[in-house]
This record gives structure tokens, C-alpha cells and sequence, in this order.
């Protein structure tokens, strides 16, 4: 029996954007397609199952070792736990093998994939599944505590690896499986956005779109290898992470550098000693290691690639001046799976994002949809071979799908020669050290506080981070406004909610500006 919540909860045919580019022969794929028998098993039926596909610090798994262990999890899924085609699995780990293991498992079960960061803390993990109707879960044991706290009625099966159950169930297990027979429209993940107002967003996305991104993005600005090595520091629950560290090597034949806690040091030490070819990263992290290269060895570094946050002019330049590389700069989004304008060694012009890759077609529009002259700055409108696709959202998808355009919510202008600069965000999301952090999802956190009577949550430029959270806060009692009570604050959002959310700068006020209709004016707390 299959399980169609994420079929019946689509949006309508008309309220989804419009495709473009999927005639190019790349784009094009047969009815019946599980895209992992294109980055996985394929490998294996070709004789390269002996080429590595993941390191670590700690070990070394070929794409032999990643197909049986991927084909016994499948195992597990079906036989053990019950997984019916259509189930929603969620991941949450930190970027190790058998993550990886584990989300090919899923998608050769025919279930689908709900990658989550691994900072999360119970209450965004039930909201999560509750969202998504989630019934099974796949969690590291080290970061069991929270999963362990989770209440949803929904999730059925939780399974912990790491010397735990799920290696136990895997050890019986055949090390071939046939994979489902899914459709290319068939949905592979979930990717959770969020929003800034009420719940996240369930973005959907086919398994034609996993491997469409594969031919867009590396093809036009990284041009990969079966020798090249990958590593990066955003989590695969990212979709930023997940094509950048598993879907772009293993879709080339190439092999992937995973890091759990990719601190710049750690990034640097596998670009030494494991010969790293491209990596990925955020601007945040690109301007600490300029400042650290001269203490490592990075000849083998051949592209960079920045995303999750626009890169800063000095922060290329100073890395140009160091190194020589030309940092690729991207922008993409989750309702459109990865990176959509950018730039290639050949096409880039310092401090502009890029250009529409191929599979992609941008325009700068007006509020009313009207395309703007060049140099004028407006929403960034874009389409081509993904598009926003958000599950039981009629209104958000409305908002972020007009005329067949995806409008991102960010502020760009083009110039005279076709390259896209950023200017804005167009709403109150928060962009800092490349999370994605939603004013009102700390707003939310913050009036749980029995101190706290209102706030209005605003970004504040930083030169390190890009965005700061910064929370305006009004107490019951003003007399416990104190440097005191900012710590407490911070310390204790930490424990209830992900650590990177937490305010970094309190203020203090006595009441916070208002229209007559009671609204915060935020923009004049920013």
C-alpha cells in the first residue's frame, strides 16, 4: 500500500511555476526513475565500485561499501520497521557515511527523505514531524537525547545508528535490494524552510530534480571529475550541504570529505592532508581561513564555492590576494533545490553573485510583476528546471509563485552586462554565518519566557557573520533589566531551541513601536 500524503498535498498543476530548459537532452528522463540508481548503483554496475566514495578522518568506505550498506538500511526499512513507498523518513546526524547510507536507503525503499540539521532541539523536531506526517526516524545515538524527547503521535519507528540497533538489524541482512520502482514526479525529500510567519514550509522535490541539479550546477562552474575530492562544512540537512557534499560528487563518480564539526581549522586540516579539490563553505568561514592559510597547505584546492549568505567583496578579494582561487559565489533556495545564479572562472565579475546558470532564467520585477530596467533594484524573480513546490501551503505557494516565476525574497539588481547583485532581503529572515534564521521562530521562543512580556526580533549587519540576531525584548518587570539577564536569556534560548538562533545582542526597551493596529514596525527597530 502506498502511503500519498506528499502526492495529495502537492500544489495544483496551476499554481506551480513554470518549467523551462527541461527539453535539453540533460533535463530529460525516462517515467520510471529512482534517482539512486543513477548516483549509486550505477557506479557499481560499471565497474567502479572499488573507487572511493566517502573519507573521513576516521574512515575510508568505497562505493561497494556504500551500495551494500545503503541495500541492507533498505532492508531494515521494509522488513523491520514497516516502511510503506510514499512514508516520510526524517535523518538527523551530523555529515557522516552512514547519513549517507541512510538517505539512499530511504529513496531505494521508496520512502522519502527528511534531512534535518542536527543543532535542533525536541520542539522543532515535533513540529517537523507533525508537518510532515513523519513515521519513521533514523538518529545518531550521539545526538539521541532530544530524539528521545519527541512526542509526535505520528512517528511510529525511531532507529539509532552508531554501535547501536540499526547496525544490529543491518548485520542479518542481504547486501543486494531492488530498489522501488518510483516516477520520476514521484517526491524523493522534503526540504523544511522557514518561513517568517506561523509553521516551516515543506518544500517537495521530485527524484528528476535531484539529478537535474546535478547537470546544472557542477557542470557550469566546477566541470568535475571522478579524481576530484569534495568537502564543506554545511550540513546535509541543507539542500546546500546535500548537493555540494553527497549529490554533485557521487553523481560525477567522485568522492566526498565528510566533517562533523567542520570548524575552519578541521576544514583546513582535511584540505592538507587529504588533498581536497573543491569545497564549499559559507562566507563567514572563507573570511577565518584566509586568515589561517599560511599555516596549511592548500595547493591542491582547485574551486570554492560560497553560498547561504551573499559574499562580501573584501572577503574574495582578500582571498584572491592569498591564494590566487576565485571564490564562486551562488545564490539558491530551498524551494529550488540548489544554486541557481552564479558564476564560472571564466564568467565572473568580482562582488556581483552571477549569472543564471544553465537550466535557470532570472529577472529583476517591480510588486506588480513588471520586469525593471537594468541597474534597477527589485524582487528576484527565477525558473527553470526546479521550482517551489510547497506541500498544503496554498497561500505561501501563492506568494512565491506568481506568473510562473519563483520570487525569492531577496532584493537584487542586474547590470549591463547580465550580472545579479544583491542588494536585500525582502522580509525578516535572518541570514547569519549561512543559517537561515526566521524573526518570529525566535520571536516564539522568546514569549515562552515567563520574564519576557513582548519582543521583536531584527538582523543587524555584522562584518564576521553577515546578519547578528538581535532581539528587542519588553520584561514584566523593568527593574530586571540587567547585563545579568541577557546572559540568562541567552543561555537559556540555548537549551530550548538550536544554539545558532539565539540572540547575540538584547536590548532592553520599554515598549516597542507600533501602528495604530498594534503591528510592530520592525523596520524601525532595524
Amino acid at each position: 500500500m502506498k502511503d500519498n500524503f506528499a502526492h495529495i498535498n502537492l500544489p495544483n498543476l496551476e499554481l506551480q511555476p513554470e518549467y523551462t530548459f527541461l527539453d535539453l537532452p540533460q533535463f530529460q528522463h525516462p517515467e520510471l526513475l529512482n534517482c539512486v540508481d543513477r548516483l549509486l548503483d550505477s557506479h557499481i554496475r560499471e565497474g567502479r565500485g572499488n573507487s572511493i566514495c566517502i573519507r573521513t578522518f576516521e574512515e575510508t568506505w568505497t562505493y561497494q561499501d556504500l551500495f551494500e550498506k545503503a541495500n541492507q538500511i533498505a532492508h531494515v526499512l521494509v522488513d523491520d520497521l514497516g516502511l510503506q513507498s510514499g512514508n516520510r523518513v526524517l535523518l538527523r546526524s551530523a555529515n557522516n557515511p552512514m547519513m549517507v547510507a541512510c538517505w539512499f536507503a530511504v529513496l531505494k525503499a521508496g520512502g522519502i527523505v527528511v534531512a534535518t540539521m542536527p543543532l535542533l532541539r525536541s520542539k522543532e523536531l515535533n513540529t517537523i514531524i507533525d508537518c510532515a506526517e513523519i513515521s519513521h526516524a533514523f538518529c545518531d545515538s550521539d545526538l539521541a537525547e532530544e530524539m528521545h524527547l519527541v512526542t509526535s503521535d505520528y512517528l511510529k519507528n525511531r532507529c539509532f545508528y552508531r554501535n547501536s540497533d540499526l547496525e544490529t538489524l543491518m548485520a542479518s541482512k542481504p547486501k543486494t535490494f531492488d530498489n522501488y520502482i518510483s516516477k520520476s514526479e514521484d517526491v524523493a525529500l522534503i526540504g523544511f524552510t522557514s518561513g517568517t510567519t506561523g509553521l516551516p514550509k515543506m518544500t517537495a522535490h521530485y527524484h528528476k530534480d535531484i539529478l537535474n541539479i546535478c547537470e546544472a550546477f557542477p557542470n557550469y562552474s566546477l566541470q568535475p571529475t571522478p579524481a576530484d575530492i569534495f568537502t564543506g562544512s554545511p550540513p546535509i540537512g541543507f539542500t546546500f550541504g546535500l548537493g555540494g557534499l553527497v549529490l554533485f560528487p557521487m553523481y560525477f563518480g567522485a568522492s566526498t570529505f565528510l566533517i562533523e564539526k567542520p570548524s575552519p581549522d578541521v576544514v583546513l586540516k582535511a584540505i592538507q592532508e587529504h588533498k581536497i579539490t573543491i569545497c564549499f563553505t559559507a562566507p563567514t568561514a572563507w573570511r577565518v581561513i584566509t586568515t589561517k592559510i599560511q599555516d596549511y597547505n592548500i595547493s591542491s584546492l582547485r574551486k570554492c564555492v560560497s553560498a547561504g549568505e551573499t559574499l562580501p567583496l573584501k572577503v574574495w578579494q582578500d582571498w584572491y590576494d592569498a591564494t590566487g582561487l576565485k571564490i564562486i559565489d551562488g545564490i539558491g533556495a530551498t524551494e529550488m533545490l540548489h544554486i541557481f545564479i552564479s558564476s564560472n572562472e571564466e564568467n565572473m565579475k568580482p562582488g556581483a553573485t552571477g549569472k543564471a546558470i544553465t537550466g535557470y532564467e532570472a529577472k529583476i520585477i517591480d510588486q506588480q510583476g513588471n520586469e525593471l530596467p537594468r541597474n534597477k533594484s527589485g524582487r528576484l524573480a527565477v525558473r527553470g528546471i526546479t521550482g517551489c513546490k510547497y506541500l498544503n501551503r496554498e497561500e505561501k505557494q501563492r506568494e512565491y509563485v506568481a506568473k510562473g516565476w519563483n520570487i525569492t525574497g531577496d532584493i537584487f539588481r542586474q547590470d549591463e552586462e547580465g550580472y545579479f547583485h544583491f542588494v536585500a532581503r525582502g522580509d525578516d529572515m535572518i541570514i547569519s554565518s549561512g543559517y537561515n534564521i526566521a524573526a518570529i521562530e525566535v520571536e516564539s521562543v522568546l514569549l515562552t519566557h515567563e520574564d519576557i512580556l513582548e519582543c521583536a526580533v531584527v538582523g543587524l549587519p555584522d562584518e564576521e557573520r553577515g546578519m547578528l540576531v538581535c532581539a528587542h525584548i519588553v520584561l514584566h518587570d523593568v527593574t530586571k533589566a540587567t547585563d545579568t539577564m541577557k546572559i540568562h536569556i541567552q543561555h537559556w534560548f540555548k537549551e530550548v531551541a538550536a544554539p545558532y538562533k539565539y540572540p547575540r545582542v538584547i536590548n532592553f526597551v520599554e515598549n516597542l513601536p507600533k501602528t495604530e493596529t498594534g503591528k510592530i514596525q520592525r523596520f524601525k527597530l532595524k
